[in-house]
């Protein structure tokens, strides 16, 4: 896959360009595709870099190239809508060449877009908080979700938070996953109002993290695994043992310099399984 303008300064503090960008995914294309490959995408692309105009993308307009697929998926309306997926790593590189940085993924499969199989709470610091407060919330909603029988992962966002990461069993609906995400979230919410919030107003978000459950909604996405972000410094989503977050300073710990790092970490004990776990919502 020829990657045309390689020294296009992408992001422009950290002076990483396109080139160094499409060669980052295609190292990073083994660990990334099991969790990107064959979901409903929507796509962040900056064709001028990060400090220029970016937009989301998540229908099919044409012109990304062969390897970026379409699937048909039902509207709040009724109607059909062509989303946009795929398969491979010539598919990711098709996506970088027109000037995608982000890539953030549905909580189901085109083959069964109405069964979700990842839950994800968003855990977003505000105003005068630190990544450190965000971590102890991390834990806290990790022994919560433990106490019903779900196993959960970390991943940084490369922002400033965190995604606690559900992966789960098909076999219910969205509804269902909306109900109890939201539901979990405004119960830790009531159970410690001083630390946590479940609604999205800037105003209850002061000195408090902000627990996005919305994410769980039919047609909503989060941030991939391995997904470089449009922020300076080239900073990238990354997977993250438990037993590791004392040493984690930041969210944005790993960028897109750190490819050699981040497969070196992937076959590691720590991250051996990450994300992975066969498990069902509790009943009701």
């Amino acid at each position: 896959m020829e990657i045309s303008n390689r020294d296009r300064i992408i992001f422009p503090i950290g002076g990483q360009t396109k080139g160094a960008l499409a060669d980052y995914y295609e190292a990073v294309a083994p660990i990334m595709l099991p969790f990107a490959a064959l979901r409903p995408i929507s796509l962040v692309r900056c064709p001028q870099g990060r400090a220029e105009k970016c937009f989301y993308q998540r229908h099919d307009s044409g012109g990304l190239g062969d390897a970026v697929k379409h699937v048909a998926i039902r509207e709040k309306d009724g109607g059909m809508a062509d989303y946009l997926y795929i398969e491979d790593a010539r598919g990711l590189l098709q996506c970088v060449q027109m000037g995608t940085i982000e890539f953030h993924g549905w909580g189901s499969r085109i083959n069964a877009v109405e069964s979700p199989d990842r839950m994800v709470f968003d855990l977003d610091p505000g105003e005068g908080l630190s990544f450190e407060d965000v971590k102890e919330a991390a834990l806290v909603i990790r022994d919560r979700l433990s106490d019903i029988g779900l196993e959960s992962f970390a991943q940084l966002t490369g922002g400033t938070g965190l995604h606690i990461v559900v992966p789960l069993a098909r076999g219910h609906d969205w509804e269902t996953q909306r109900d109890f995400a939201g539901g979990l979230a405004r119960s830790l919410s009531l159970a410690d109002p001083n630390r946590f919030t479940a609604t999205m107003s800037k105003a209850e978000r002061r000195g408090r993290i902000f627990i996005d459950w919305f994410r769980n909604q039919r047609g909503n996405t989060a941030i991939l695994p391995y997904s470089a972000r449009a922020r300076e410094g080239a900073p990238v989503a990354t997977p993250v043992a438990w037993d590791e977050m004392n040493e984690i300073v930041s969210s944005s710990a790993f960028t897109i310099d750190d490819a050699e790092l981040l497969i070196e970490r992937s076959k590691g004990r720590s991250i051996s399984g990450w994300g992975l776990a066969r498990q069902h919502l509790p009943e009701p």
